[in-house]
This record gives C-alpha cells, sequence and structure tokens, in this order.
C-alpha cells in the first residue's frame, strides 16, 4: 500500500491523474489548465503527460466551457470543467441549470451528461472581489445537480474519482484555502467511502457541530478548543450536500442534543437553514436547544483586509456552542 503525506491540492491532482489513465474518455477542460497548470496548479504535469486534446485550454468564457462540455458529454466522453473561481461560475449558470442539470430529464432518461464542474470556493486568501464566494446553494437547489465538497486530502483523492465516474453530473467545489494542508492518501484506492455520504469525524457527546468543505477544520479545531474546557463535541463532515446524507447527522444530535450548523456561506437560504429544519423535524423531543448557525454574513464577500471579520472562526463557533448550552 503506497500512503503519502501530501496536500489537498496535490491530492486533487493525482486523482485526475489517475482519472485520466483509467478513461481515455476523460477529458479536462478550462482556463489555464494546461500549460499553466491551473492558477492553483492543481493540473500541473497533465497536458505534458496526456497531451493538448486531454488536456485542453479554453478561452476566457464559462458558459462556452460548460456548453462544450454537455456535447461532449452526449457523445460519450467525461468532460472534467474547471471554472478558475468561484464568482466566475455566474457566467456559465445559465448552461448549468438549464442544460446540464434538465438533459437526462428532458431525454426521458434516454441522455446521460457525466460532467464534473470543479469549482475552487470560499476566502481566506486574501483574494479580490469575485474570488471568494461560496455559491453552493444554488447548485445544491436545482434538481438534477449533484453537489460535493472535500475537506482533506484523502476525501480529495477519493472523491474527484467517484465524481468522474458517475454518469449524474456533479458539481464538485473544493476548498481553496485549504488546498495547502497535508493528510495522509494511500494512492492506491480511491476510497470504498461512498460519494454521497456524511462522516463522522470526531466523536463526542455534549453537542453535534457539523460542517462542510473549509469549514470542517474550522470545526475541529473548535472541538479541539472546547476540550479544554471539559465539553466534548462531536464533528459531522457532511461531503455531500445534494443529496444530502443526514442519517449520521440525525444519529448524533439524538446523542448530544444540541446542533450547531456552520458554513462560510450566507446565513439566509443557505444549506444551514435546511439542515436545521430537518434536524428540527427528525429529532426534536431529543433536542435541548434550538440548532443554531454559525454562517457568513448577509453582505457581499468583503474587500481582503476585513475578510478575516466576515469568515466563521474558532471564537464564533465556540460562542455558539456556549449559546446551545445556555438553554
Amino acid at each position: 500500500m503506497m500512503s503519502e503525506t501530501i496536500t489537498l491540492g496535490k491530492a486533487l491532482n493525482h486523482g485526475l491523474r489517475r482519472a485520466l489513465e483509467n478513461d481515455p474518455k476523460v477529458v479536462i477542460m478550462g482556463e489555464d489548465v494546461g500549460k499553466l497548470g491551473g492558477v492553483f496548479r492543481i493540473t500541473d504535469g497533465l497536458q505534458k503527460d496526456f497531451g493538448e486534446n486531454r488536456v485542453i485550454d479554453t478561452p476566457l468564457a464559462e458558459a462556452g466551457i460548460i456548453g462544450t462540455a454537455v456535447g461532449l458529454a452526449i457523445r460519450g466522453y467525461r468532460p472534467v470543467c474547471e471554472i478558475q473561481f468561484d464568482g466566475f461560475v455566474f457566467p456559465a449558470y445559465n448552461q448549468i441549470v438549464a442544460q446540464v442539470a434538465k438533459m437526462y430529464y428532458r431525454s426521458l432518461g434516454k441522455v446521460r451528461v457525466p460532467i464534473v464542474i470543479r469549482i475552487p470556493y470560499g476566502g481566506g486568501i486574501g483574494a479580490v472581489e469575485h474570488h471568494s464566494e461560496s455559491p453552493e446553494a444554488y447548485f445544491a437547489h436545482t434538481p438534477g445537480l449533484k453537489v460535493v465538497t472535500c475537506s482533506n486530502p484523502a476525501d480529495a483523492y477519493a472523491m474527484i474519482q467517484q465524481s468522474i465516474i458517475s454518469d449524474d453530473p456533479i458539481v464538485f467545489f473544493e476548498p481553496k484555502r485549504r488546498y495547502w494542508e497535508k493528510g495522509v492518501v494511500d494512492l492506491d484506492a480511491p476510497g470504498d467511502f461512498p460519494l454521497h455520504a456524511s462522516r463522522i469525524v470526531r466523536d463526542g457527546t455534549d453537542a453535534t457541530v457539523i460542517a462542510y468543505g473549509p469549514m470542517v477544520r474550522t470545526a475541529l479545531d473548535a472541538a479541539q478548543a472546547a476540550a479544554e474546557d471539559g465539553r466534548n463535541l462531536e464533528v459531522v463532515d457532511l461531503r455531500t450536500l445534494s443529496p444530502l446524507d443526514l442519517g449520521p447527522v440525525f444519529e448524533s444530535v439524538r446523542r448530544t442534543g444540541r446542533a450547531v450548523v456552520v458554513h462560510e456561506a450566507p446565513g439566509n437560504l443557505g444549506l444551514g437553514a435546511e439542515i436545521a429544519a430537518r434536524i428540527t423535524e427528525e429529532c426534536f423531543y431529543s433536542l435541548e436547544a434550538p440548532v443554531l448557525r454559525v454562517t457568513g454574513f448577509d453582505v457581499p464577500y468583503p474587500a481582503a483586509r476585513v475578510e478575516e471579520e466576515y469568515l466563521p472562526d474558532l471564537d464564533r463557533v465556540l460562542d455558539a456552542v456556549d449559546r446551545s448550552f445556555g438553554w
């Protein structure tokens, strides 16, 4: 078994390489993904090894990238599209929700579009406008799309390969502030944990903290800090945003009696609202306090110099836990 300690970004690179090796119908396309290797170097070296017909530098036209991918998918290819930054996806939004999400239903199940749309998302890197968005709720709200997000290198390596193999269109959110964080990855196995399944990443007894993508590390750090004060927090990594896998969440909340949902995106109509509603429906008689949310604020993403005031952090998570225990 070949295990390596590598960054999340490098794990994605290895996963994409493995997918290209395993299936000649897999193609990668996007702005600067070839010669440059992507702005975050996630596709570094792939065009050199697989050629310009498999790793394709596209024009700066997101609608064109996704529209072309729809045609390729209908003809039997498995396109993997990189949207360079989260805020750049909106020119392609019409193609994604009107074509990619609808094709299978429009054709009465005769036509599949196995497209993976990779989107680096979230803040924390000191970027300018349109480079730190969290648009996951738009896509999770759209029937016909599946939406997933990794939080660590092992999941990144496995989930990108599982997404490419899937016959469904998948929006794959990558937590860009975590690209450089390291973890152990088994490069011989893409992982046997299901793609659309959440996972308890820290056992606890006193309260359940639910997070995904970049906020999983924040939740784990908060749990570590809470342990010093004698509170034992359980942390759930959702991993899949559509379909939501809330079975492990319900089981956890029934044991702990308290739930805090954490995400970077604004709170209004965010994933946290849906999760809170479902927990309340399923676990009402187990709850010792209302389900609380820790989110970004309902304002456009701020300038880089004040983004740390916007992003949920360890202190805001711990404050929510304290409020939960105050009931």
